[in-house]
């Protein structure tokens, strides 16, 4: 399994230690649901005015939101041999994090890293919209960030 992730931080906080994070956080997950391929994905950390665009151009939302995940892949068993799965973006919005941590009394590091494995599942094919969908990615989600050592 090999794994190219770009980090892209567009804001002016520091996050260096995220990215090396990030790429554990996805190794984690891929290990967890025993997917072996090689992936392709960034995450693009930005300001809530730009992730409001994003969210009123592409979703038709006019508000903030805290992450957004745009996979590419629709039929993953479709790859030419030896490509790597492309899965996608995932955009998060600093600001929200800050925010959300704030009022759910936990660390912005563990709104971040949740987050995150949020879009992550997302961009690997997991939902929440249905009860029993939400069950099992939101058990994922806590999965993935409790083998990290990510708490409250």
């Amino acid at each position: 399994m090999e794994i190219s992730f770009a980090f892209v931080n567009q804001t002016d906080t520091d996050l260096t230690e995220y990215e090396t994070l990030f790429s554990q956080i996805i190794e984690t997950a891929l290990t967890i649901l025993h997917i072996d391929d090689d992936v392709e994905l960034s995450c693009i950390i930005v300001d809530n005015n730009a992730i409001w665009q994003i969210n009123r151009d592409y979703r038709q939302i006019d508000r903030p939101t805290d992450v957004i995940s745009f996979a590419l892949e629709d039929q993953p068993d479709v790859l030419p041999e030896g490509m790597p799965r492309e899965l996608g973006d995932i955009f998060i919005s600093l600001e929200k994090a800050s925010e959300q941590a704030e009022s759910y009394g936990h660390s912005f590091h563990r709104e971040f890293c949740f987050l995150f494995t949020h879009g992550l599942l997302h961009l690997l094919g997991y939902d929440h919209m249905e009860k029993q969908e939400a069950e099992v990615m939101f058990g994922l989600q806590e999965e993935i960030l409790n083998a990290q050592k990510i708490t409250r």
